[in-house]
């Protein structure tokens, strides 16, 4: 039988107070408590090994007696033929409260009474690695006056381990003991128990907090902090896997004494440190699961699961991607003195988790997107643009969505085949700033400032490594969507365009063939504003060809499915990755999901049609994605989205987008250094060493994120040719799935490869099924009719049928209300009213069309009823500034003239309808007004004629009013312009008192030549 660890359990300098076992003692027991004491040991510890573990004898000696007479064995060995009964108690089901899963934990329960550590079984130890001890799920720490004690439990509170702080070490030394031992419950309370007996002289041991995960350990100035999680909440899960978000941390210092004292005594660095810390948010966009590897795609994931089976071990090493793995600066004090870290450090991601559920008539279908933000040349928005010298891009983002169908909750397929369940698909898409030498100075006040290249290499080498490091992650080819301006008044984004083009040539002409970088350039800025221009279905057309290539991926094996692998990626930028390059991953990833969807045998083509639930459903996910990257990188939501793009609702978007653009423009100039401080903190970009600038005295942290100049002649130099790694260009392989035999896989269990079981069932547990997340996540529940919907009318309630707007009266479920209208006819002419008049009783007259062109949308109005005309009194329309709203209502409905409109109506349907539309003139159409006055007036007046070709009476006498003869003036004023000079050009003296030289003279005073008038600065000559 093994012993427990002796370092763990052993107390510190203080601990000298252990009482030693005593001798024995006689306790009485009443009968009341004789039911009490017979409950078995196996109910209150689910994990006791064997049966004859169990002793009448308390571990300190003491003999229980009953009335004088000595106990019997509680728990009768099975030798002796009795049977062994088990009584249900209340600790032997956990019940649930409001919530599922309670966002703070709970604390661990440890008692001293003796009748319950009899009621235990005797000391059996596990160690860690060894069938049965499992991933630790929650977390209680305790302190001493001397130490910390991190106690580490399982998913069932069934085992636990300890972690061991020293608070006296030295100032930037971490001194950490784990413990190998796995205890059970009674254990762990017992080690608890004589670790406070130990320290009773310095005040014994306190329960400090109980927590869901630590984070890992930062210093700044004097001692080191643990960075502790207590609040979470459940946001997807996958293979039965939970993936959780961070809702809540602390930060406790690992310090002698109090830590309110420990404040008040700080040093004014180490507070100002604090404060840089406090302003990144770990409450928003920051993820982590304990059985799940979220820091890489399902297609790594699934292959490295399946490599392990094929090698025997139960599970492949912890392969974190530390690219995305944003505490590894927090975890790195730890690496040499915790053996298993990651048993007690989460990794978390920082990024957007979001996942929704497809229901198509009882088939459930899931869709989660997950984008994770590298820690690589990490920052705001105007502070870090382009690439650095390591070849690391700004706002790096990997987004994934994953397709699956929940028929079965785990990877594994029957048979049992590990890691093979043909219900799981991926696609992959990334975003990253240009990968060249460029910024923008923010520090005036235009909200876009120009953009500088500050060194142009000719060899393309940020390019080169970042090209190479995408070629490892995700294959060959890589596609490259550019949607920069392409055209500018002023050269802007347009600079970046060439010299993107530049190195892509550069880099392209030394690959191989079937592997080049595909480039695709699309100013989608202007196509957007460009009448006639398609964006979404440009956009698609790329989405098209990119997928052709680069496939996606399809779990599965050999035997029924085969599996697809996804070799290459799309690679997204715009100048800033958010707005455009949002818009364009969508519709690549709706593309993306409708060949997903048909690979689960959900529908038959591959394609799935926008304003149907399914699709609307992964807009808006799509949407709250863009808006947390946006939030992320540039300090506000996306400012045009994929309603602008379609040009839905674009008024009403509008102000949106103006509200979202001041957001952004006021975030960048006043909060992103902030920001940029505490990322540069966090990350561990700075670390204070004495002697050194502190943080906020820097006046840039370029020398932070990227390489050391000093040792720039240190490094080896890449080839210039040979850019690339030509091992990265093969395709992927799938290992085949190792076929495990009932016998074998029941002998090992299948905990000891998956124990998603435990995680995703909760065994002992009783749930409220409408607090269980399956229940509670987003699905198109949410799109289908409500109680209003008419019995008996037909709606289908497929999740793929296009459905219009809501607001539309011809939208499914709305009823189509008929708008009262009226027809407008021609004006009866005097043949028609003869024919009316010729016409027969009885016989209906002929409809003649209207003179609007759309002639079949002209409703007929419907005639006043015959009382209401007869007992409506018209009001006087002279006083209809001093109607009540009932007069309007009346006379609206009741319509009236006056005599005098009457009148005036009869004159306008007698007028002569013989008058031509078209009056011939001799004028062209562009004449000038003042030229038309000028011929009027010298050959007379343009006269109208009547229908008889008489001359009006009124006119004529209005001509015959006028003097038409030329006056001597005008015609000396003529005779000058006929006299033409030997030098024309020249102005003479006697020049001076003619008229036509009067501006000449004004101009000669100082005054202007020209007449001033204001000018459209936006017309277009």
């Amino acid at each position: 039988m093994e012993q427990p660890n002796k370092e763990a359990a052993q107390p510190g300098p203080a601990d000298s107070s252990v009482p030693e076992a005593q001798t024995s003692t006689l306790l009485t027991v009443s009968p009341e408590e004789t039911e009490t004491l017979a409950i078995s040991p196996s109910l209150l510890d689910p994990n006791l090994k064997t049966l004859h573990a169990v002793q009448p004898t308390s571990p300190s000696g003491t003999q229980f007696q009953l009335n004088g007479q000595p106990l019997p064995d509680p728990m009768p060995s099975q030798e002796d033929g009795s049977e062994i009964k088990k009584v249900p108690t209340q600790e032997s089901v956990q019940i649930e409260g409001d919530d599922a899963e309670p966002p703070e934990p709970s604390s661990f329960e440890r008692s001293s009474d003796p009748a319950g550590l009899y009621r235990a079984p005797a000391t059996v130890y596990d160690r860690v690695g060894e069938a049965g001890a499992r991933k630790m799920h929650k977390f209680h720490l305790y302190e001493t006056s001397s130490r910390f004690y991190l106690i580490g439990a399982d998913v069932l509170d069934s085992q636990y381990r300890v972690l061991k702080i020293d608070r006296t070490a030295p100032p930037g030394q971490l001194s950490i003991v784990e413990d190998d031992i796995t205890y059970d419950k009674r254990q762990m309370t017992e080690l608890l128990n004589t670790i406070d007996d130990g320290n009773r002289a310095s005040g014994g041991m306190k329960m400090k907090c109980s927590t869901w995960g630590l984070l890992g350990f930062i210093r700044f100035t004097e001692a080191y902090y643990m960075l502790l999680i207590t609040k979470r909440q459940q946001v997807a899960m996958i293979g039965g896997h939970y993936i959780y978000q961070i809702e809540g941390t602390e930060l406790v210092p690992l310090t002698t004494g109090s830590s309110s004292r420990f404040a008040r005594d700080r040093n004014p660095e180490e507070a100002r440190f604090l404060g840089i810390l406090n302003n990144l948010d770990l409450s928003r966009s920051f993820y982590f699961s304990y059985s799940y590897n979220i820091t890489r795609t399902l297609q790594q994931n699934i292959i490295l699961e399946r490599q392990a089976v094929l090698e025997g071990k139960p599970h492949p090493n912890r392969d974190y991607n530390n690219m995305f793995v944003w505490n590894h600066f927090l975890l790195s004090p730890a690496v040499d003195t915790i053996q298993n870290l990651y048993d007690w450090c989460l990794p978390v991601i920082h990024g957007f988790i979001d996942q929704s559920s497809l229901d198509i008539f009882g088939r459930s279908v899931y869709i989660m997107i997950i984008a994770r933000r590298s820690r690589f040349f990490a920052g705001a928005r105007f502070l870090k643009r382009g690439a650095n010298d390591l070849g690391y891009v700004a706002n790096d983002v990997e987004t994934e969505q994953i397709v699956s169908e929940m028929r079965t909750t785990s990877f594994h397929a029957p048979g049992p085949r590990l890691y093979a369940s043909p219900s799981y698909t991926s696609y992959v898409q990334h975003r990253g700033s240009i990968p060249l030498y460029w910024t923008q100075d923010n520090s005036g006040v235009t909200p876009k400032p120009d953009i500088d290249l500050n060194l142009l290499d000719p060899f393309y080498q940020p390019a080169a490594l970042h090209f190479d490091n995408l070629f490892e992650r995700y294959g060959a080819p890589v596609f490259a969507i550019n949607l920069v301006k392409a055209r500018e008044r002023k050269p802007r984004e347009s600079k970046l365009l060439t010299e993107y083009q530049n190195a892509l040539k550069y880099l392209n002409q030394f690959l191989p063939a079937d592997k080049k970088i595909i480039y695709k350039p699309f100013d989608m800025s202007r196509a957007s504003k460009t009448r006639g221009q398609d964006v979404i279905g440009t956009l698609e057309m790329i989405a098209e060809e990119v997928i052709s290539k680069t496939g996606f991926f399809h779990n599965g094996d050999q035997e029924e499915t085969e599996p697809q692998l996804q070799n290459g990626i799309a690679r997204t930028n715009c100048i800033d990755c958010l707005d455009r390059t949002n818009a364009a991953q969508f519709v690549i990833g709706k593309r993306a999901l409708g060949l997903q969807l048909q690979a689960l045998g959900v529908i038959a083509n591959d394609n799935v049609d926008y304003d149907t639930d399914a699709v609307n459903i992964f807009t808006h996910m799509f949407h709250d994605h863009g808006d947390t990257i946006a939030i992320q990188y540039g300090g506000s939501h996306l400012v045009n989205t994929m309603a602008t793009y379609r040009k839905i609702d674009h008024w009403q978007s509008h102000s949106r987008d103006m509200v979202e653009s001041f957001k952004r423009y006021y975030h960048n100039s006043f909060l992103d250094a902030q920001r940029q401080e505490a990322c540069n903190l966090f990350l561990g970009n700075y670390i204070y060493a004495h002697g050194q600038p502190m943080l906020w005295d820097l006046t840039t942290d370029h020398y932070l994120h990227h390489a050391d100049p000093r040792l720039f002649m240190r490094r080896s130099r890449r080839d210039y040719q040979k850019w690339f790694t030509p091992e990265l260009l093969e395709p992927r392989k799938m290992p085949p799935p190792t076929l495990e035999s009932s016998q074998e896989l029941s002998s090992k269990g299948l905990g000891s490869y998956d124990d998603y079981w435990l995680e995703y069932y909760r065994p002992l547990t009783l749930s409220s099924l409408k607090m269980v997340y399956s229940y509670r996540m987003n699905s198109t529940a949410k799109y289908l009719p409500g109680k209003t919907m008419e019995i008996g009318s037909k709606y289908d309630y497929s999740p793929f049928r296009p459905r219009r707007n809501v607001n539309d009266p011809e939208s499914p479920g709305k009823t189509k209300t008929q708008r009262k209208g009226v027809t407008i006819v021609d004006p009866q002419s005097d043949i028609d009213i003869a024919h009316s008049q010729l016409r027969p009783t009885g016989q209906e007259p002929v409809i003649k069309h209207s003179i609007l062109r759309e002639t079949h949308s002209a409703l007929t109005a419907q005639p006043l009823s015959s009382s209401a005309s007869q007992n409506f009194i018209p009001a006087d329309k002279n006083l209809m500034t001093q109607w009540t709203l009932n007069q309007f209502y009346n006379n609206s409905l009741n319509p009236s003239i006056t005599a005098s409109e009457a009148e005036e109506y009869d004159r306008y349907v007698s007028h002569p309808i013989n008058i031509p539309l078209v009056v011939s003139s001799e004028f062209p159409a562009d004449a000038h007004p003042d030229f038309v006055e000028y011929v009027n007036s010298v050959g007379g007046p343009m006269l109208d004629a009547n229908v008889d070709g008489m001359v009006d009476d009124e006119q004529l006498a209005r001509a015959q009013g006028k003097n038409w003869e030329v006056s001597e003036e005008d015609v000396k004023y003529y005779e000058d312009f006929l006299v033409v000079h030997n030098d024309p050009l020249t102005v003479n003296e006697e020049d001076g008192g003619k008229k036509r030289y009067k501006a000449y003279k004004q101009w000669l005073r100082g005054k202007s030549l020209f007449k001033q008038s204001k000018v459209d600065p936006e017309h277009k000559f």
